[in-house]
């Protein structure tokens, strides 16, 4: 067998073989075989757990407004009408740039302070795939409360705090879910008795559907390097999720009053004898 002939059979095996693997190719993108990956979705309805962050974001082009109070303590009876007479007030916007980025700004009471909020998604959960769903978020607080008259060497850095959170969510069932949350919280003010700068806590949070409306949620974060001199308890929080049309309204107990990520997760004053018991809520508002 001459070069030609061996360089043409070679050819036309080589063409056959090409073909033949592409139609079966073709037939296998073709045929049911082939399951499209399926997002889990509403691991969590609203987007928190209590207080903490849950791992939903705003869809693209979604505006929420955001109105959350935490009355004090509920212990105190009568003389502050029920918690009533001193509460925190939290009131701000979210805004979904995309369907992985939500960007967010709040103003809280509490020291009159102003947080920017940052939440994206990393991955989704899959109903045949990927296990959990996996989120970022980050806060930047500015503390517009502090005075030169009071903190003569008071420098413009000071007024910063920050938060840095990973949460990992997994819906196991259509009434249950959980969350996974590592945290660490950088502050640059502190007092060096009680607290410290670098703050790192492990929190786990948790959903149970009981009705086609209604959930019961609950949160607790537990800190790895508090100070033992630290009067500040690990943050807990048991709360109900209410789904009325355009919002999810949010009831909770905490023993932290405080809103803001920096100081729920870091100054959580804690049930004591009986005392230390906050009633609130978040409203949430979709547009």
């Amino acid at each position: 067998m001459n070069l030609s002939k061996i360089t043409f059979s070679l050819f036309f095996l080589f063409w056959f073989g090409f073909t033949s693997a592409q139609d079966d190719l073709f037939k296998e993108l073709n045929s049911d075989s082939i399951v499209k990956k399926e997002i889990a979705t509403a691991a969590f309805k609203g987007l928190q757990v209590c207080t903490m962050q849950s791992t939903k974001l705003a869809s693209k082009g979604e505006w929420y407004f955001l109105v959350a109070h935490r009355f004090g303590d509920l212990t105190e009876g009568f003389g502050n009408f029920f918690g009533f007479d001193n509460a925190l007030t939290k009131i701000g916007g979210l805004y979904g740039v995309t369907n992985w980025l939500t960007l967010g700004l709040s103003r809280h009471t509490l020291n009159k302070n102003y947080e920017l909020a940052a939440k994206y998604k990393f991955a989704n959960q899959e109903v045949n795939g990927f296990p959990v769903t996996i989120v970022g978020y980050n806060t930047m607080d500015i503390n517009s409360n502090l005075s030169e008259d009071e903190f003569p060497y008071l420098k413009i850095s000071n007024r910063f705090a920050f938060s840095t959170q990973l949460p990992i969510s997994r819906k196991f069932s259509n009434a249950f879910s959980m969350e996974l949350n590592p945290i660490y919280i950088r502050k640059n003010l502190y007092e060096p008795r009680f607290e410290k700068a670098d703050n790192f806590l492990l929190a786990l949070g948790g959903r149970h559907k009981i009705s086609k409306r209604i959930s019961i949620n609950a949160e607790y974060a537990f800190r790895l390097n508090a100070k033992e001199t630290s009067f500040y308890h690990n943050p807990v929080t048991v709360g109900m999720d209410i789904e009325t049309g355009g919002h999810v309204f949010q009831l909770v107990f905490s023993n932290s009053q405080p809103m803001n990520d920096v100081s729920y997760f870091t100054n959580a004053t804690g049930i004591t004898d009986g005392k230390g018991i906050y009633f609130g809520f978040n409203l949430y508002r979709v547009f």
